[in-house]
């Protein structure tokens, strides 16, 4: 289970986050749902490292983390960017293997066989060798989950991961979510489309602009 403990966060005199506590229990799926410029992505940020916060903990089973710890061997949070962040030089499976590269000591034929297998679960067999810009946003999308779960996460965060994508294409996003789900993984959602938020979640934390 993820827990955050009295999370604050400010910019400057401006508080964003006061005093949050949350809970992502196994295999559920939280989303996180409030206006624009409540929070949900800074709390985002926060959970992965990519903020420091004013105070607050993390656990993950029990045991206290730091999320800004650089060192992925001890990496609990995986994220799926709103923008993707794909490298546009390298392949899809350049890009899938490039950091467990860094970190594993396994073989490149041991990583590629695992991305390829990770790639076929999300309907992507046979694009290994593709760039980013022959790929739809859909595509491009589930390359950057299965380029977050190469890295073997405990909780799978997704910044606004419809915000570019048309209904149909939003549907398959919650398919994969949900099997995710199925399969094991413990996942965080920010949106601000609460209809695909009640489709996916376990449950909705709500989030309002602090006054």
């Amino acid at each position: 289970m993820l827990e955050v403990k009295n999370l604050v966060k400010r910019f400057g005199n401006r508080t964003i986050i006061d005093d949050l506590s949350v809970q992502v229990k196994d295999q559920e799926i939280l989303s996180v749902v409030g206006p624009s410029g409540a929070g949900k992505t800074t709390l985002l940020r926060c959970i992965t490292g990519l903020e420091k916060v004013d105070s607050g903990e993390f656990y993950w089973d029990n045991q206290k983390f730091d999320p800004t710890d650089s060192n992925p061997k001890n990496m609990i949070i995986g994220v799926v960017f709103q923008d993707y962040q794909l490298f546009p030089n390298l392949t899809v499976l350049d890009n899938i293997t490039l950091a467990p590269r860094l970190v594993k000591k396994e073989s490149l034929d041991e990583l590629e066989k695992s991305a390829s297998e990770l790639l076929a679960r999300l309907g992507l067999e046979g694009k290994e060798d593709l760039y980013p810009y022959q790929l739809s946003g859909g595509q491009k999308q589930r390359v950057a989950i299965v380029r977050a779960l190469a890295m073997n996460p405990k909780v799978l965060c997704y910044d606004e991961p419809t915000s570019a994508l048309d209904p149909e294409l939003r549907d398959e996003v919650a398919k994969i979510i949900i099997d995710l789900k199925q399969q094991g993984m413990t996942q965080l959602v920010v949106t601000h489309d609460m209809d695909f938020a009640e489709k996916i979640a376990d449950n909705i934390l709500r989030v309002e602009q602090l006054k």
